[in-house]
């Protein structure tokens, strides 16, 4: 299917206009898509037993919290030659098709995703195509699917040396791969795959598989890479990561870049149109165990930030933890429990924010007939404004990004109307006047 994109910009507004031809369900979400968000569970460290069972129980607390997705880190075994740490990383698997007894048995995941499913969450697990581990069973059955260095020894992953990188040149891998995704597929009903590293796999492999492996059902694809840097994988997946967007925002803060940089980004990412989503998050597991916690990236701007992942278009994104909030990088090599309390201090944030993605049609992933308009303020260098539009229905959205208190007004035609501030429940005729007194941290979203 191709898409004709029109993009306006009216003063620092962005328009998104579509119009299609044809509709390809291997291009357009399911409307589930556009509407859902996603919760990475890190299994190892989200309970003191680390297993599929003791996660269980926590899955109604995360639906009461507005979760929708349940993204699961690699459940399969970890390969023990050239581990790192004790326990060894979850992306360096000895075998496609069986669990890591770390966090029980097959039969204990089965269990976990039909309770998932009943509660009403999709399920999707994290897929790792580009590499294995030193030990995996196909370094003995099929030494043939690696790369090999000039002296014929495994080909090692850049930077990694844990892992060793499969051949995509070789059919018959990409066959045997196509066949393990299947399988849990079909063993267990998962709903989408997490991809690895997806851009570091050729393309013309996922236009492959995607295919081969929805004979069996629909599934939702969220592929690890930037699609400004590698378009051509957003016409195979779903959504993608919005990397420059995560690096961009966390320089903005740390080195006191203008903000107009960070509204231009956005330009950018509005002109990739709505075949497919970003995924937009303040934390993961990389970010978490490597470079920081949201607070240590963000700082005072933190739960701005959070309300921009949940409002912005494409799909909100939360790790294990930020409901706490986690104030700790967790270990990614060894046991790490997440310290928790009773208190889910930031569940009702998130409950809140994630519930008005889900109902409120302005805020769909990925539609086109949602206009995204950011508004100009007198504070243009502090503040960010958007309004998001889909017919009758509207959502502001109000940041204030600097470390600092500000006075500011909105001045644009594109905000009118009486609103309802989605946290305190007030309503605000913006007929009346568009100023507004910020604190240090503080966010407003209203909804039309």
């Amino acid at each position: 299917m191709k898409k004709l994109i029109l993009l306006a910009i009216i003063g620092l507004g962005i328009v998104s206009c579509t119009t299609q031809n044809t509709i390809n369900t291997m291009d357009l979400p399911k409307e589930w898509k556009r509407t859902t968000n996603i919760y990475e569970v890190n299994v190892r460290q989200y309970t003191p037993e680390g297993t599929f069972k003791a996660f269980e129980k926590e899955m109604p607390r995360l639906k009461k919290m507005g979760v929708r997705t349940l993204w699961f880190m690699p459940i399969t075994p970890i390969a023990k030659q050239n581990k790192k740490g004790s326990l060894g990383s979850p992306y360096a698997a000895s075998d496609y098709t069986s669990i890591n007894p770390e966090f029980g048995t097959m039969n204990d995941f089965k269990h976990m995703i039909n309770e998932a499913h009943r509660l009403g969450f999709k399920v999707i697990i994290d897929w790792v195509a580009n590499h294995t581990g030193w030990d995996h069973v196909w370094t003995k059955t099929h030494p043939e699917f690696y790369l090999k260095d000039p002296d014929g020894k495994f080909h090692i992953a850049s930077g990694m040396d844990d892992i060793i990188e499969l051949d995509y040149k070789n059919q018959e891998m990409r066959l045997a791969m196509i066949d393990a995704m299947k399988f849990w597929v079909k063993e267990t009903g998962i709903d989408g795959f997490r991809c690895d590293l997806a851009s570091w796999v050729e393309v013309d492999f996922w236009q492959q598989v995607r295919p081969e492996v929805e004979k069996i059902k629909p599934l939702f694809w969220l592929g690890e890479f930037d699609e400004l840097e590698s378009p051509e994988y957003g016409k195979v997946f779903d959504a993608s990561y919005s990397w420059k967007w995560m690096h961009k925002s966390a320089d903005y803060y740390k080195k006191n870049e203008p903000l107009q940089e960070l509204k231009d980004l956005l330009l950018q990412y509005s002109k990739i149109g709505d075949n497919s989503m970003r995924a937009w998050f303040t934390a993961n597991h990389d970010e978490n165990s490597w470079n920081g916690t949201e607070y240590e990236k963000y700082g005072v701007i933190t739960k701005p930030m959070a309300v921009f992942s949940a409002t912005w278009n494409g799909v909100p994104l939360l790790y294990s933890g930020q409901e706490l909030p986690n104030m700790k990088r967790l270990e990614f090599f060894e046991k790490d429990a997440i310290k928790w309390t009773n208190t889910y201090q930031m569940a009702e944030f998130y409950k809140t924010l994630l519930e008005l993605k889900s109902s409120n049609p302005a805020l769909r992933g990925g539609d086109p007939n949602v206009s995204t308009y950011l508004l100009n303020t007198t504070a243009n260098d502090k503040i960010l404004a958007y309004v998001r539009k889909n017919g009758k229905d509207e959502v502001l959205v109000v940041l204030n990004m600097s470390k600092e208190p500000v006075n500011f007004s909105i001045e644009d035609q594109n905000l009118s109307g009486t609103f309802r501030n989605i946290f305190d429940r007030t309503k605000r005729d913006f007929g009346d006047g568009k100023d507004f007194t910020f604190k240090v941290s503080d966010y407003a979203v209203f909804e039309k």
